[in-house]
């Protein structure tokens, strides 16, 4: 699949202009909930704000028991395979600086990670493909998912059954949607195999001998040991990771002392690795706890490694992001394009495409009067979305949905 050669303006097919007529209502879902961001797995304002959108559909709503999901099923008017389309509703624990008139008032909240325009556009799919309801040959599980942020929220609402139907079916497929500044307002990115990685956490804690700081021989200092550490482990990667499986260690908090005249006895060091294979993984993983310990010991000092466990790599499976190709193509003929190179950030989707083949795309959503090149990005405090964007959005997510359970890979449905 290569990029293609021709502007993304072309003749709007039914979809897209199916989806343009949603647009405004999914403007107003998306700034409600921006203005109004919540964090983790308890989201009851965004929950309600979901249920009151979905409300007046033919949809069978439920929600979650331990967390502030919903899970909206749609039945064709035919019985056929299920797909689901999943959207995060969480923000993220910083300020937002947009200067936007909808911009977040909570305090320390924001949702700087497109969570609201992922949520909105599922809203708007819904509402498209209620529509067609007459036209679907199966179902299709919509899933507003809180907590992707570090909360394993899909993890949970998998333990919770959304991969199950109400008449017993599970999902056969699974499709989401990612934005992101990087790309033009409207285009769409998509590659098999690996897209996002795995996240792991790091914590080191540097244990040495505490003393004077004018008398650094009669104490045993942490805080170069745990620089040395640091410095070893860019070279863990580099020499001992493949260059073509990408791996990413990033020590980013360094915590040690209380004042400028004492030796502290301890020195923290927090961070994160990354990778998009379970044998890299598996490698890393030996290797810090290897490099903390060896590193700390040759300097005379311990070091108690624990690394957490976090989401595991996305893997978009192969077939699956041909369907997702061919469905976009009904949206726009020059819609789909590759996705140039895996993401090293992580995406709690991958416990669901563990169990169900599917694929995860990407959204451009760049306004235009946003710099290509240095504009700020999800998890920035100044992001800002085209709306706009959630138009094609929509018409993707619809478009995936009609062409599974037309065949699952076969003949689209008539877009």
């Amino acid at each position: 699949m290569t990029a293609p050669s021709r502007s993304p303006l072309s003749e709007p097919t039914p979809l897209l202009r199916e989806a343009r007529a949603l647009l405004p209502g999914a403007i107003d879902v998306r700034r409600s909930l921006h203005r109004a961001p919540e964090l983790g797995l308890h989201l009851p304002r965004t929950q309600r704000t979901v249920l009151d959108a979905l409300a007046g559909l033919p949809l069978t709503v439920t929600t979650g028991d331990r967390l502030s999901s919903v899970t909206a099923t749609l039945h064709g008017v035919r019985p056929g395979p299920t797909v689901l389309l999943r959207g995060d509703m969480d923000a993220l624990p910083q300020q937002e600086d947009t200067g936007l008139e909808f911009a977040s008032g909570v305090p320390g909240a924001m949702h700087a990670c497109g969570h609201d325009l992922h949520t909105a556009m599922l809203v708007g799919a819904a509402r498209l493909l209620a529509a067609r309801r007459a036209e679907l040959s199966g179902t299709v599980l919509f899933m507003f998912q809180p907590g992707e942020e570090n909360g394993g929220g899909a993890r949970h609402m998998i333990e919770e059954g959304v991969l199950d139907t109400p008449a017993g079916r599970g999902a056969d497929a699974a499709f989401a949607l990612h934005v992101t500044t990087r790309f033009e307002s409207g285009t769409l990115y998509v590659r098999p195999g690996p897209v996002y990685a795995a996240a792991d956490q790091i914590h080191i804690t540097v244990r040495g001998r505490s003393g004077h700081a004018s008398a650094p021989h009669r104490a045993l200092d942490p805080i170069p040991v745990a620089c040395a550490i640091v410095q070893a482990l860019q070279t863990l990667v580099t020499r001992t990771v493949h260059v073509f499986d990408p791996a990413v260690v990033t020590i980013a908090r360094i915590q040690a002392g209380t004042t400028t005249n004492i030796i502290p006895e301890t020195a923290e060091l927090h961070g994160t690795f990354r990778t998009m294979t379970a044998e890299t993984r598996k490698r890393l993983r030996a290797g810090i706890e290897q490099v903390a310990r060896h590193v700390a010991a040759a300097h005379g000092a311990d070091a108690e490694v624990d690394l957490v466990e976090g989401y595991p790599a996305l893997h978009n499976d192969a077939a699956f992001t041909q369907t997702v190709v061919e469905a976009a193509a009904t949206v726009r003929p020059d819609l789909p394009r590759e996705l140039p190179e895996p993401v090293m950030g992580a995406e709690d989707f991958s416990y669901v495409l563990e169990r169900v083949s599917g694929a995860m795309a990407v959204l451009g959503a760049r306004p235009p009067s946003v710099p290509a090149e240095d504009g700020p990005d999800c998890h920035s405090n100044r992001v800002v979305f085209d709306e706009d964007a959630m138009v094609t959005g929509i018409a993707v997510h619809a478009a995936v949905a009609l062409h599974h359970l037309a065949g699952g890979g076969g003949e689209p449905a008539p877009a």
